[in-house]
């Protein structure tokens, strides 16, 4: 896949999609690929602004025992890609539209992109910085998963595309909505 279509998933349901529709990548290649990778910016970016900005980035932030929520972290995404996947092929499927198994895992592999690449914004010590950089990131996967039921089903039904969405980004939010206060915690 070029860069330039990874560029336009948020964005469209054709070209790109197509693209991936017919590039056909293997889910093995995906995951070593992109899955992999990427998941691991996340956890990498939580440890250094976690030991090298400590309390200055949040009150409490500097005390937490870093080297086990970043290991606790990956393993949940890891676990979030094969759970997104199910669930996208469940629930595009019960709403009448058609994903493959395949697809979905596609689908779930691309989706977090934004929210993996993110993660750079720890970069910068501030936490309001942070939370619009999630929340454009956030947007932008539900965009992707909006775009890319629609291009791998090839079918431009608004409504379901919509409904499925809600119902897949709901679930994931909650999801990691726990971990992250579960995480907090530690």
């Amino acid at each position: 896949m070029k860069t330039t279509a990874i560029l336009q998933l948020p964005f469209s349901s054709g070209s790109a999609w197509d693209e991936v529709h017919r590039s056909h990548p293997s889910i093995l290649s995906l995951v070593t690929f992109i899955v992999l990778p990427l998941a691991l910016i996340p956890p990498v970016m939580l440890y250094y602004a976690g030991t090298v900005y400590g309390d200055a980035f949040l009150p409490g932030f500097g005390e937490k025992s870093w080297r086990f929520i970043t290991t606790v972290f990956f393993l949940a995404e890891l676990l979030t890609f094969a759970a997104m996947g199910w669930m996208i092929h469940e629930v595009a499927n019960s709403r009448n539209l058609p994903v493959s198994a395949t697809d979905a895992y596609r689908l779930a592999a691309l989706a977090p992109i934004p929210l993996w690449l993110s993660a750079f914004g720890l970069l910068i010590p501030s936490f309001g910085v942070n939370v619009v950089i999630s929340l454009a990131a956030l947007g932008l996967s539900i965009s992707i998963v909006y775009h890319g039921l629609q291009g791998l089903a090839q079918r431009h039904e608004e409504v379901e595309a919509m409904s499925v969405t809600h119902t897949i980004m709901g679930a994931s939010v909650m999801a990691w909505g726990l971990l992250l206060a579960l995480i907090w915690a530690f």
